[in-house]
């Protein structure tokens, strides 16, 4: 039987009582597909200041690495937002996704046609929407130098190098390969050199995949196209502030930020995870939706583990459940038969998964 080490970062907030939801559902499918998964607990973030007085112990960084995977549900918090930068919450999972040199953020983007009014865009419009949007994780302005804050002025440089594009460009081209073959890359290249190499490192990289669309969108554009015609997409591949903007607007044309999972990968080990926070006003009351960390369970056996069968099941069980009218509380007023808790929606989860 094959075996994998998960990592889990439970986390702040409602991180633990997602996490749980989502092992319940792993061994499900576990069990069923033959393999097993062996759990480690590590601390990070808030979780992590508490015991040991940093967000991210060197531990943790540590079997991380030695790892095949890592599921992580959400940090941060009030308590301790008034803390130095470099000591909060947030600054700990920085550095451990650059500890892993994970450079390609997975974000997909699909409409559930049982909820598909959950969404403030029309029906018509949405109807079909399933996309993914590659973004550059490490790079940009966000990490580029030179940088400074003076009395009067303060600026960040965008830096992008060739090396850095490929990646990025080959990872999004692989995953169009698995979907329906379409990559639009966004990119400001009419005002911004950076976005100009952008473009021209995409073309090269395209050439070695013949059989996929290649497109190009200026960001301004792409912002309007998602609201306006959001099915046209299929893989949006992008730099790392672009990228940041585009995905959240593209997760609010799916209309809930409780389903959505998200993927860092092309380094040492993934990191899986929702995409929202830790929504530290509703944990322990059993209201918070689990399917988002559930669905990055699923990506994490498709990119990590190579468990394809595994995560279609997770995702098939996903769709049934919301088909058959289980909603937790954010989701309760479309279409709702019955109500559930976190505990209650993780476990439903799970029971379906032979069934799927």
């Amino acid at each position: 039987m094959k075996q994998y080490k998960i990592a889990l970062i439970r986390g702040d907030g409602i991180g633990p009582e997602i996490i749980d939801e989502a092992i319940k559902v792993l061994d499900a499918v576990s069990s069923e597909e033959g393999f097993e998964l062996n759990y480690n607990d590590l601390l990070m973030g808030g979780a992590a200041i508490d015991v040991l007085g940093e967000p991210l112990p060197e531990e943790t960084v540590q079997e991380c690495l030695q790892s095949d995977a890592i599921l992580f549900g959400a940090i941060g918090g009030e308590k301790w937002d008034n803390l130095p930068r470099e000591k909060r919450p947030e600054t700990g999972l920085l550095n451990l996704r650059k500890a892993l040199g994970v450079f390609a953020n997975l974000r997909p983007a699909t409409v559930y046609e049982e909820l598909i009014n959950a969404s403030t865009l029309k029906p018509q419009v949405l109807n079909g929407v399933d996309m993914m949007v590659v973004r550059e994780l490490i790079g940009g302005i966000y990490f580029g130098t030179p940088r400074a804050k003076e009395e009067d002025r303060a600026y960040n440089t965008m830096v992008y190098t060739t090396k850095e594009i490929d990646q990025i460009a080959i990872a999004a081209f692989e995953i169009a390969m698995k979907r329906r073959k379409q990559v639009c890359s966004v990119d400001k290249a009419n005002v911004l050199e950076v976005s100009q190499l952008w473009r021209e490192r995409v073309e090269i990289i395209a050439k070695s995949y013949p059989e996929v669309s290649l497109s190009h969108m200026y960001v301004d554009n792409a912002a309007m196209q998602l609201i306006k015609n959001p099915k046209q997409f299929d893989v949006i591949l992008t730099g790392n502030i672009f990228g940041d903007i585009l995905s959240d607007a593209a997760s609010m044309v799916s209309g809930s930020i409780g389903l959505l999972p998200s993927a860092s990968i092309g380094g040492r080990v993934g990191l899986f995870e929702p995409i929202h926070g830790s929504a530290p006003d509703i944990a322990g009351q059993g209201i918070s939706n689990p399917i988002a960390t559930i669905l990055s369970a699923a990506m994490m056996l498709r990119y990590a583990l190579n468990e394809e069968e595994a995560a279609k099941r997770i995702e098939r069980a996903v769709k049934e459940v919301l088909k058959e009218g289980y909603r937790t509380k954010d989701l309760s007023m479309y279409d709702a038969k019955e109500v559930c808790s976190t505990n209650e929606m993780g476990s439903i989860i799970a029971s379906m998964i032979s069934k799927v």
